[in-house]
């Protein structure tokens, strides 16, 4: 990869939850829900929590663009609620699902990693190129999430905003605001995420540079940069930048 000070600046943002940090996974719901046993259906929970991360894309993407409220954190722990019944495949009483959702939310201590992360970033910096956070959870649980992960503590985080009218993700101000803090508006920005509407298009949207980390194959065959690890992220950041990378259509309402 090119010595970014050769060049045109260059800075990436990384979305945090199942980019860098796994989330949505069977153990951290097993953690959250069930720690103490019966173990879980690994084949069942894997399937709802696939189904779950399409619907809070579709769901983010809607709000995005018009066709239903812009999502709140209200909304997220709805969705948190929806997905717990997912996985546990019945209605669970409203007392239950909240403390399993407050639980949810923190970092758990049965140490999954991606372990393609903390030599990713450790290269990006290394090289002097400026990498942040953005993440619409809030900084002190994203902190504790990356500090679980071994990322650096120094990394800025770009979290929830604690001002209500502050621009929240996905809109397009929220992605602007952390590419300005980070590099400025004039410097190319990449960003790296696992979901392909409210991440990758809505980060295409503000002009960002999407890249899509798709570990799991939920979007195969979808337009624009795919990776399936951090380790391919060099390629996308070698070639120049194209007018699909910057100015992508809106895409369908519904996807």
């Amino acid at each position: 990869m090119p010595d970014p000070s050769e060049g045109a600046a260059l800075g990436v943002l990384f979305d945090l939850d199942d980019t860098l940090v796994p989330f949505q996974t069977v153990a951290h719901w097993q953690w959250a829900w069930k720690p103490q046993g019966p173990v879980l259906n690994e084949r069942h929970v894997r399937a709802a929590l696939r189904r779950s991360v399409r619907a809070w894309d579709r769901r983010r993407w809607q709000g995005l663009v018009g066709s239903a409220p812009p999502v709140t954190a209200a909304d997220y722990r709805l969705h948190l609620h929806e997905t717990l019944r997912a996985v546990a495949g019945r209605v669970l009483p409203d007392s239950e699902v909240e403390v399993v959702v407050d639980r949810f939310l923190k970092p758990s201590p049965h140490g999954e990693v991606f372990a393609d992360v903390v030599p990713g970033l450790t290269a990006l910096r290394a090289r002097q190129v400026p990498v942040a956070v953005l993440t619409p959870l809030p900084e002190s649980v994203a902190r504790a999430l990356l500090g679980r992960a071994g990322v650096a503590a120094d990394v800025p985080v770009f979290a929830d905003p604690a001002v209500p009218e502050a621009p929240r993700l996905p809109s397009a101000a929220a992605f602007r605001n952390a590419r300005n803090g980070l590099v400025g508006r004039a410097a190319r920005t990449v960003y790296v995420g696992n979901l392909y509407w409210s991440d990758v298009r809505a980060a295409a949207r503000a002009g960002l540079e999407p890249v899509l980390l798709d570990r799991l194959d939920l979007f195969e065959g979808r337009q624009g940069a795919r990776i399936r690890s951090l380790a391919e992220l060099s390629t996308f950041l070698e070639r120049a930048p194209g007018p699909a990378d910057a100015e992508p259509s809106d895409g369908p309402a519904n996807p």
